[in-house]
């Protein structure tokens, strides 16, 4: 493994939604996720966020997990539905658990990592137009001051939200994901409305006083199939607009492209502008959170046997790419995760290095999630030994480090994920994480946590020596 900054941070990451369970218990309401995962066909294996993990009675051992794996921070989100129910009156008991799990991981010596929205819209909010309807904005700010008001004093990291692509293309255009809409002109509206909640968080919380602030965006590279052909250089364009320009420019750059707008026109981006938004969306940052998976090869042919990007189940889906007519995603011969995700570390380097090429003036950025689902399962001697995860991890810390030494202002990786979890409509089919978790039954460090934390320590390690040369 190659060197990395002295301050290097090493995290990882969760989310709410998918961890938590406690689904109705201390006044917490629906999301769009438990609405959705009652619509029939729209999880597989017919799962639900009721239970989860349970990590919202099993914190304490998860955090001492955090601990034993030596890691600095531990990025996690805030459920709406339990901090504001039905988006209405604040909730103490749901602003309880969260109070206890920051003071349980400041006493770990865990720095917490707080992003405030990651995709749990209160359901009571959506039957009122979701994203698409602009007040949604105005009472997502109302959320987040109150849960700075509960934890600002101890929270000093803070993203307002995680990935916002899925939270309105897959959302409200494709409909995979919750709250599962096929609304082309509702998707474009969602991008907007939390481009202008994003702003308008941001304003509250420089006023109360929050220095390391940023917004987590999950990107890509556009790779189009045949370079020569007009026809997937034009594909290429639009994946690269709809997953990466659309939410990088209005908030680095000060306003959407002039090819977005163009694009999105007939879905009436022009009119959700007013006058203000673009000042407020594009309000100086501290940090980028970067999540990458995988990259993506483009085409403007329906080709066979080409990825379609769906999700966990046979329930119909429409195209997320809003107005494209056509677009696939040949695949490449690299090996894939259990998610059907191509493998390639070289991509997230180059990903990192061109971000601060195109985005002069793009503050530091941070891996915020980076991992891979794969179908392991407990060996005779108790262990996970999950070979692929492990091997995809160091690899792409590997592209991480190269990133750097080309350039890149990187200053920390988080993996995705601590735990398994639900994963979205994929249910839990699909395992995610580094520690084998299921509501009952102990929680098992598979092979992957072992080898991260022996990378992060390692790091670590160097950097308190070179505090004492140093010092």
């Amino acid at each position: 493994m190659q060197n990395f900054p002295p301050s290097f941070l090493w995290g990882a990451a969760t989310a709410a939604a998918q961890i938590e369970g406690a689904g109705h218990l201390d006044g917490k309401t629906d999301s769009v996720w438990d609405a959705f995962a009652r619509v029939p066909g729209a999880v597989a294996g017919g799962d639900n966020l009721e239970r989860a993990v349970d990590h919202y009675h099993r914190y304490p051992e998860d955090v001492a997990i955090l601990k034993e794996l030596g890691l600095d921070a531990y990025r996690f989100s805030t459920s709406w539905s339990r901090v504001r129910p039905d988006g209405g009156a604040v909730n103490p008991a749901g602003v309880a658990f969260y109070d206890r799990l920051v003071d349980e991981l400041l006493g770990a010596g865990i720095d917490p990592w707080l992003t405030l929205y990651h995709w749990d819209l209160p359901q009571a909010l959506e039957e009122r137009g979701g994203w698409a309807n602009r007040e949604t904005s105005e009472r997502f700010v109302e959320y987040v001051q109150s849960v700075h008001d509960a934890l600002g004093d101890r929270v000093k990291n803070w993203s307002t939200f995680n990935e916002p692509f899925c939270s309105s293309l897959l959302g409200y255009a494709s409909g995979v994901h919750a709250p599962g809409r096929q609304e082309p002109r509702a998707a474009v509206a969602a991008i907007h409305h939390q481009h202008v909640a994003h702003g308008l968080a941001v304003q509250a919380l420089r006023s109360a006083g929050v220095t390391n602030l940023g917004i987590t965006l999950n990107l890509s590279n556009a790779i189009p199939l045949d370079p020569t052909d007009p026809v997937d250089l034009e594909a290429a364009r639009r994946f690269d607009v709809l997953q990466n320009r659309v939410f990088l420019d209005p908030i680095f750059k000060g306003a959407y492209a002039d090819d977005t707008l163009v694009d999105l026109a007939p879905f009436g981006l022009t009119e959700l502008i007013k006058d203000g938004d673009l000042a407020s969306i594009s309000a100086p940052l501290d940090f980028l959170g970067v999540n990458h998976y995988h990259d993506d090869q483009v085409s403007g042919y329906a080709l066979e046997g080409a990825d379609g990007h769906g999700g966990g189940t046979d329930r119909e889906a429409a195209s997320p790419w809003v107005g494209v007519e056509q677009i696939s995603f040949p695949h490449r011969d690299l090996e894939h995760t259990g998610m059907g995700w191509e493998i390639n570390p070289d991509g997230l380097r180059h990903l990192l290095v061109r971000l601060g090429r195109e985005y002069p003036g793009l503050p530091p950025l941070y891996v915020t999630e980076n991992g891979a689902a794969f179908p392991d399962e407990v060996s005779a001697d108790g262990h996970v030994h999950d070979v692929e995860r492990t091997a995809y991890i160091t690899d792409h810390l590997r592209a991480v480090s190269e990133a750097i030494a080309e350039g890149a202002d990187v200053r920390g990786y988080f993996v995705w994920s601590l735990l398994d979890n639900f994963e979205w409509s994929y249910g839990y089919e699909q395992r995610f994480g580094i520690v084998r978790a299921d509501a009952d039954g102990p929680r098992i460090l598979k092979d992957s946590a072992l080898a991260y934390a022996r990378i992060a320590q390692a790091a670590i390690a160097g950097r308190a020596e070179a505090e004492v040369k140093a010092g």
